[in-house]
């Protein structure tokens, strides 16, 4: 589904200082294996201030290996002083760029760095806590305002589809987006647009496209995999491109002479109902 560049997935296929480094002098730790993406990068400092060493341990998606991987061969060989200028565009430009949906990865990546060089000082522990000073906006992901403010600004973020791609905030239930509309306009000293009260008509309407495709998949999984499954088949989900989803049947309903009036009746017309009126289902 994401157009990666040739470096993106050479990064991914052969990542670079895959590891740990026993004695490093410092260790940044940021993500968690609950909210799909976790990152360890370690660092070491020679006598004359220059990273002699860094490897990372990451657990998540290729963007986020290829990321982790790209951070330490930009660090290898620089001061800290220089280290520290390094930002996630440099991450992202380092591997020919990132698919917008997916620049959360290089995000994580500055902040690991952050967190070791501050570990190396002393100046916190290995693992980033946030301050009880700062709220709390995305439950699902546990990304908090100063994190959203800092990558609109940083980023130039205009979208709360942009602020989703950049920090994964809103991508899980939607119910901090108006959070996120008022931290984009606070970051661009705008007026704070009121959120409507009435709920949309159909619930993909206002959604991002990663809240909408996993709006997609739990429909799939609570109202038409049971379905199915209980007349001895399956479905899994293949693609989806816009307005199209595109399925495979598995089990007693590949192949079956009904399946054309299944995926019409039953996938389309739920997905019509629950997601987006507009949605066509094809069998890939």
């Amino acid at each position: 589904m994401w157009e990666y560049t040739d470096k993106v997935k050479d990064h991914f296929l052969n990542p670079r200082n895959a590891g740990t480094i026993e004695d490093a002098d410092g260790v940044g730790e940021v993500g968690s294996l609950a909210c799909g993406d976790a990152l360890t990068l370690y660092i070491k400092v020679d006598d004359d201030g220059r990273i002699s060493d860094a490897k990372f341990q990451t657990f998540g998606c290729a963007s986020a290996i290829a990321s982790s991987s790209a951070l330490t061969e930009l660090l290898i060989g620089k001061t800290v002083e220089e280290a520290e200028k390094i930002t996630n565009k440099d991450i992202a430009e380092y591997l020919g760029g990132l698919p917008r949906e997916k620049m959360h990865c290089s995000v994580m990546g500055q902040e690991a760095l952050e967190q070791a060089i501050k570990n190396m000082r002393g100046e916190a522990p290995s693992k980033a806590e946030h301050s009880h000073e700062g709220e709390l906006i995305c439950e699902c992901f546990g990304v908090f305002d100063e994190e959203i403010l800092r990558a609109i600004k940083e980023n130039d973020l205009k979208t709360v589809e942009d602020v989703t791609n950049f920090t994964k905030a809103g991508g899980g239930c939607g119910k901090c987006i108006p959070d996120l509309e008022r931290l984009l306009a606070q970051a661009h000293g705008e007026g704070v647009c009121e959120t409507p009260s009435e709920a949309p008509t159909f619930p993909a309407q206002g959604m991002t496209n990663i809240q909408r495709m996993h709006l997609i998949e739990k429909v799939i999984d609570e109202d038409i995999r049971p379905k199915l499954q209980a007349d001895g088949g399956n479905i899994q989900l293949v693609d989806i491109d816009r307005e199209t989803v595109v399925v495979q049947f598995m089990g007693m309903c590949s192949g079956c002479p009904s399946s054309q009036a299944t995926l019409k009746s039953l996938v389309e017309g739920t997905l019509k109902e629950k997601v987006d009126p507009d949605i066509q289902v094809r069998e890939g």
